[in-house]
């Protein structure tokens, strides 16, 4: 197909964002090539989702197995718990590289040619690839940038990697500080959070804004501060920002008030973790050859069909998924954006529905949304003239969780009140991960509390919080 071009497509960074392209544009019988300079898999599958999964399912266990109280209700005694750090990491290690190698083979046996190095545009539909000091030039009809992101260390704070670090270090769990300090309180700084307190350290969070877990929704938020917060080891910081932080035995961190910017307080602490975030990792992508400008947080503009803007206006052949585009942040919303992008190549029209794009953390117990939140939702509708409604169940009413003696819980689900349309659900509870995905295809087909309602779900299970929530919405 590819008519005086070496490539149909030539993807530039081998995510699961670019992999996710990769594969379908073979599918759709492109000839294809995935750059690379670091590890094949990026962020998610070496330092992001899929180590974090590893150590928190270790973890998991042991507090589980810890929690006396629990296990002596379901008439089960279980005496000295004791587990090895190093061999918790080599769980999380060895699953990154079997993922990393079934990735890379997935590629191979598709013949997608895997090129090692620094991928960046080089001119109309033209590549350059650098590797130690070689320089090559590739052509293609289409390039899709899949360059990713990276975690965001505010000024006035010094990594070493060793006594501060962000989440990339921090999943190779190399130690286990008595006394860890996290800066943020969003899924990275919870999820960590719940490895490091099953593993017996202290924890002190820190979040500059004036609530904890702000992205999530409030109802959720408070439900899940109290039972992942409040009865372990960890105390909170809140409207409060570290201005500075000094690597070392001790680390010290300068604390400020975020609002006034005086100083508050010094801490010493023995290890730090920075998880404030991830910024695009878009620099050096020769994204002036075609002059294309990133907007002022840095990201790749793009419109519906991934196509990239330079002043408003398509740049031909010219295409950007995942965490750089800045649209949603997560692996598998660039998985998707990579299909939509291969599907507008083909020149079949496809955007991605955002709405219905569900996202977790993986805490214990877990938390998962999909669609807006009531805030948002509340925001929408003063902007286009309706009501929404909240409707909550309970983990406590559910069968199949007294059972597990796990009881701590809510599904909400915000919905329209003229048209019943569901805009939001936020699950907090055992296997919340698992049970948003019902609701993310409700959101996607865009139903109605009253359709929903009707569904007949097995019994007794975890989804019927879901279904108790929507029935709910009908009284």
């Amino acid at each position: 197909m590819s008519y005086g071009f070496d490539y149909d497509l030539v993807i530039i960074g081998a995510g699961v964002g670019g992999h996710g392209a990769a594969l379908h544009a073979v599918s759709c019988g492109l000839k294809t090539a995935i750059i690379e300079a670091g590890d094949m898999g990026g962020t998610c599958v070496n330092r992001g989702c899929i180590p974090s999964k590893a150590l928190l399912a270790a973890s998991g266990r042991v507090r589980e197995l810890r929690d006396a109280h629990h296990l002596k209700s379901l008439g089960i005694q279980v005496d000295h718990v004791t587990f090895d750090r190093q061999a918790i990491a080599d769980h999380a290690g060895n699953l990154v590289s079997k993922i990393q190698g079934d990735l890379t083979n997935s590629l191979k046996r598709l013949g997608v040619d895997i090129i090692r190095g620094w991928g960046k545009i080089a001119g109309t539909q033209k590549v350059t690839i650098t590797n130690d000091g070689t320089e090559r030039t590739v052509t293609a009809k289409d390039i899709i940038l899949s360059p990713g992101s990276v975690p965001f260390v505010p000024p006035g704070i010094e990594v070493d990697g060793k006594t501060v670090f962000t989440s990339d270090q921090g999943v190779k769990l190399e130690s286990l500080p008595e006394w860890v300090a996290i800066i943020g309180s969003g899924y990275i700084g919870l999820e960590f959070s719940d490895v490091y307190s099953a593993l017996g350290c202290e924890i002190t969070m820190i979040e500059a804004l004036d609530q904890l877990m702000p992205g999530f929704d409030r109802d959720i938020a408070k439900l899940a501060e109290r039972v992942l917060i409040t009865p372990r080891d960890i105390e909170t910081k809140v409207g409060i920002y570290a201005k500075r932080i000094i690597p070392g035995s001790p680390v010290v961190i300068e604390l400020a008030d975020f609002k006034t910017k005086a100083d508050v307080d010094v801490i010493e602490v023995d290890a730090c973790l920075v998880a404030t975030g991830r910024i695009p990792a878009t620099k050096n992508l020769g994204l002036e050859t075609l002059g294309i400008e990133l907007d002022r947080r840095n990201f790749i503009p793009v419109d519906d069909r991934m196509a990239v803007l330079s002043g408003g206006e398509v740049v031909p052949h010219v295409w950007a998924i995942g965490d750089a585009n800045g649209k949603m942040m997560l692996a598998h919303a660039a998985s998707a954006q990579g299909i939509v992008a291969v599907d507008n190549i083909m020149g079949k029209t496809r955007v991605i529905d955002y709405r219905s794009i569900p996202a977790a953390a993986f805490t214990h117990p877990e938390v998962s949304y999909v669609g807006l939140t009531e805030v948002a939702a509340k925001e929408l509708a003063a902007a286009e003239g309706f009501e929404i409604a909240t409707s909550k169940s309970y983990f406590k009413g559910n069968s199949k969780a007294l059972a597990e003696n796990e009881s701590d819980g809510m599904a909400k689900v915000v919905y329209r009140k003229d048209t019943g349309e569901v805009l939001g659900v936020h699950i907090f509870g055992m296997h919340a991960a698992d049970l948003i995905h019902e609701a993310s295809a409700a959101i996607a087909n865009r139903q109605k509390v009253q359709d929903l309602a009707h569904l007949v779900h097995a019994h007794p299970t975890l989804s019927e919080v879901l279904d108790e929530a929507y029935k709910r919405a009908l009284v």
